[in-house]
């Protein structure tokens, strides 16, 4: 059964000026999870790819989404850090 793969898009929160916390938190579990799905699937499995505010697919390649979903997950985890630690400066004020 071929599966199509969902990525957390970075322009999701474009409009907002910081994204909230559990926002946050629930973007990085949902990429893990797609990361996760991506490394167990078997090399000859097809991969497709979401059209951006579309329901159509493409056929992507399955190591080069595999990349962009890691790096879209350390992006999410760095700014998740950047959060905590804004929050635990403004606590010690």
């Amino acid at each position: 059964m071929e599966m199509p793969a969902r990525e957390a898009r970075p322009e999701d929160g474009a409009g907002r000026a910081a994204p909230g916390r559990e926002d946050l938190s629930s973007r990085i579990k949902e990429q893990k999870i797609v990361v996760d799905e991506l490394s167990n699937l078997k090399k000859n499995r097809k991969v497709y790819r979401q059209q951006q505010n579309s329901n159509i697919f493409f056929l992507a390649d399955r190591t080069e989404l595999l990349s962009e979903s890691k790096n879209i997950l350390d992006e999410l985890k760095k700014e998740y850090q950047e959060i905590e630690n804004s929050e635990k400066t403004k606590t010690k004020k």
